[in-house]
């Protein structure tokens, strides 16, 4: 039998030849386990791009994907690592692949839409006025309940939490600071103070969705003096534990808001909207 290979590295001490080591255990498992937190890195990308161009309409539903052989050449790929992004892409519902056929994209009624990196994607893929709808039809149907369950159930800690979000929109206003961040932190503190755990969850699956609404709202990266006196009318409302006013006021909100993202949808069509890093090949 021939000898074991070694894992070794070069290591260099001060006017002295380079010589040659062996990994302890512990650096080789360092190494080990690298690799495939490497490999899901570049796994990601690739299906980050290819769900991107599905979304975005490059390959509408139907549609055949190109064949592994040309999409081996185009990204520079393993056959694997190719299959493994085929993979995650068919678990969110946006792909199946049969033999003899090919790789085809499923209708959208398959596809997953609240994933998360579903609706990343779709965020990043130039929104249409009728995924913006989608997404404040949805709001519509449970934030303002929400937030009349809100100023039911709320008590002393998670009205705080709502209070310091707002707290954090009204010294970031001007875009001098993370805005979105505390509006996002705003809109799930009212799901938390319902004490449902469900209505918790809807707010994570669709944050993604509540960031890229807020970013298109906001063009200067600034809110409105309005929007930021409506989100403190629904917490005034929470806080003094007036569920129809609560509910009317999110409403509200989400009215005015949805409009603000439609004119700028409308003013991206009129002038162009930017090309998005996947577009550009930048995952």
């Amino acid at each position: 039998m021939g000898e074991r290979s070694e894992v070794v590295v070069e290591t260099t001490r001060p006017k002295r030849r380079a010589t040659a080591r062996r990994m302890s255990a512990p650096e080789r498992n360092e190494v080990a386990e690298s690799a495939p937190i490497a490999r899901r890195r570049v796994n990601d990308s690739l299906a980050a791009v290819l769900g991107y161009e599905i979304i975005a309409g490059l390959y509408p539903p139907g549609s055949r994907l190109p064949t592994e052989a040309r999409l081996l050449v185009r990204f520079g790929v393993s056959r694997p690592t190719l299959r493994e992004a085929f993979r995650a892409l068919e678990a969110k519902g946006l792909i199946v692949s049969r033999q003899k056929v090919g790789t085809m994209v499923r209708p959208k009624s398959d596809w997953h839409m609240l994933d998360s990196d579903f609706l990343a994607w779709h965020m990043l893929a130039a929104p249409t006025e009728d995924f913006v709808n989608d997404v404040f039809q949805l709001r519509r149907i449970f934030e303002p309940a929400a937030a009349a369950l809100a100023a039911e159930f709320r008590d002393a800690a998670s009205l705080e939490i709502i209070e310091a979000a707002y707290a954090d929109m009204e010294r970031f206003k001007t875009g001098d600071g993370d805005l979105i961040g505390a509006d996002v932190r705003f809109h799930k503190a009212i799901l938390a103070a319902t004490g449902n755990g469900l209505l918790v969850g809807l707010g994570s699956l669709i944050e993604m969705a509540l960031v890229g609404t807020f970013r298109m709202g906001w063009r200067s990266l600034a809110i409105k003096d309005d929007r930021l006196h409506q989100h403190r009318d629904v917490m005034q409302a929470i806080a003094a534990q007036k569920p129809d006013a609560a509910r009317a006021a999110m409403a509200k909100l989400l009215g005015e808001s949805a409009a603000d993202v439609r004119r700028a949808l409308i003013e991206d069509s009129a002038v162009g909207a930017p090309q998005s890093a996947l577009a550009a090949g930048d995952p």
